[in-house]
């Protein structure tokens, strides 16, 4: 699993001229699953987002974490991480998992990421055109790939 993640003031996202959900103060996830991604990176991640600490503390300091702080996260499906630009000027998705494949890993993400969290998690709809709004806060940016945890 590969995430983008965003440390923001505030984000939210809009499908169809409609917010489906948003979020004050938290982490905005972009999540795109591989098609060799199982349960334990689902685990692996979420505990790796919930505990990161990536929030500043009162000295100034990214000494805290998004549970420390009381913040929300919100969880988009983005299948254009896995992209590979190897060869020609069109990304080729194929190591992006089917939706078969991808739906429930992203629904076992969102599930282990609230109970860790303690609280619901925004999303968007899989496969859904999303348009996504955010204030990011720092700016704070973070790329992680479960396959690369050392």
């Amino acid at each position: 699993m590969k995430v983008v993640v965003q440390r923001v003031k505030n984000a939210s996202v809009t499908i169809e001229g409609s917010i489906k959900s948003s979020i004050g103060q938290g982490l905005l996830v972009l999540l795109g699953v591989g098609h060799d991604d199982g349960l334990e990176d689902v685990n692996w991640l979420a505990r790796k987002l919930v505990q990161m600490r990536i929030f500043d503390d009162e000295a100034g300091a990214m000494n805290l974490s998004v549970q420390d702080v009381k913040g929300e996260m919100l969880v988009i499906s983005q299948f254009t991480l896995h992209a590979s630009t190897k060869k020609g000027n069109r990304p080729s998705f194929i190591a992006a998992a089917k939706p078969a494949v991808a739906i429930p890993l992203y629904e076992a993400f969102i599930k282990a990421t609230e109970g860790l969290l303690g609280q619901p998690v925004g999303t968007g709809s899989f496969g859904a055109n999303m348009q996504v709004n955010l204030l990011n806060d720092g700016p704070v940016t973070i790329v992680i790939d479960s396959k690369n945890k050392v």
